[in-house]
C-alpha cells in the first residue's frame, strides 16, 4: 500500500461516525437500514460517510441476492490489515446457514472444525438433494472432505446455538432459525452460476472470515 492510499485510510478513518460503521462491520455485513438504526443517523449523513468509506477501498456496496432493493455493507478487511480490533466473546456453539446447505454453509461448517477443531453444524431453509459436485471439488483443493456431507434443515439444529451465521442473502432476508446472537456474511452463492471460479472467490472469502473470527476463541 503506497502512501497516498495510507493517507486516504487514515483520513476516512478519522470521523468518529465513519469509525462507528467500521466497528459494526468487524464481524459481519449489515443492511444500510440496519446501520442507520444501529447508529441513529440521518439517512443523508450516512450516505455521506459510506461513500467517504467506499472512495478509501474500505466497504463494498452489495445487492442482495434475495431482496434486490436491498443492499449490504461489507468491511474491506484487507485495507484494514493491523488497524481493525481484535475479534472478542466467546463463541461457543456455531452454526452456519444458507438457503440449499449444498456448498458455502457446509464449507463453512467443515473449515470451521478443521480450523479451530471445534466441531459446528450447517443447515439450509430450503436444503438440496445433494451437495453441489463442485462445491465438492474445490473443498477438496483446501483440504475439506465434503464428499460423505448431505444437506440438511433447519430442524436438525439441536437446542439453541450460541452462534448462528447466515452466508446467504435469501436465508439472511427469511425465517432464521433462533440463535443467542447472529451474524450475516454476504457471499455470493457459486451455485447459481456453477463457476469453479465462483466457487474458489467464495471459499477463500468465507476463509477469511473465519479466520478473524476464530481469533475470538
Amino acid at each position: 500500500m503506497d502512501l497516498h492510499q495510507r493517507s486516504r485510510i487514515h483520513s476516512a478513518l478519522g470521523d468518529p461516525g465513519r469509525l462507528q460503521l467500521v466497528d459494526l462491520l468487524v464481524a459481519g455485513d449489515l443492511s444500510v437500514q440496519e446501520l442507520a438504526a444501529d447508529l441513529e443517523m440521518p439517512g443523508n449523513l450516512l450516505a455521506h460517510h459510506l461513500n467517504v468509506l467506499e472512495e478509501a477501498g474500505l466497504i463494498e456496496r452489495l445487492e442482495s441476492e434475495g431482496d434486490r432493493r436491498r443492499r449490504y455493507v461489507a468491511l474491506q478487511r484487507n485495507a484494514l490489515h493491523g488497524l481493525i480490533a481484535a475479534a472478542s466473546g466467546c463463541l461457543g456453539t456455531v452454526v452456519f446457514v444458507c438457503s440449499h446447505n449444498s456448498a458455502r454453509s457446509q464449507y463453512a461448517a467443515a473449515y470451521w472444525s478443521a480450523s479451530t477443531g471445534e466441531v459446528a453444524a450447517s443447515a439450509g431453509s430450503d436444503p438440496a438433494p445433494r451437495i453441489h459436485p463442485t462445491a465438492v471439488r474445490v473443498a477438496n483443493e483446501r483440504g475439506i472432505d465434503l464428499s460423505a456431507a448431505v444437506p440438511t434443515g433447519y430442524q436438525s439444529i439441536v437446542g439453541v446455538p450460541d452462534l448462528l451465521i447466515s452466508v446467504c442473502d435469501r436465508a439472511r432476508e427469511g425465517s432464521l432459525p433462533e440463535a443467542k446472537r447472529r451474524l450475516h456474511w454476504s457471499i455470493p452463492d457459486p451455485v447459481r452460476t456453477g463457476r469453479i471460479s465462483d466457487f474458489r472467490s467464495a471459499f477463500a472469502a468465507i476463509e477469511g472470515r473465519i479466520g478473524y473470527l476464530a481469533s475470538a476463541r
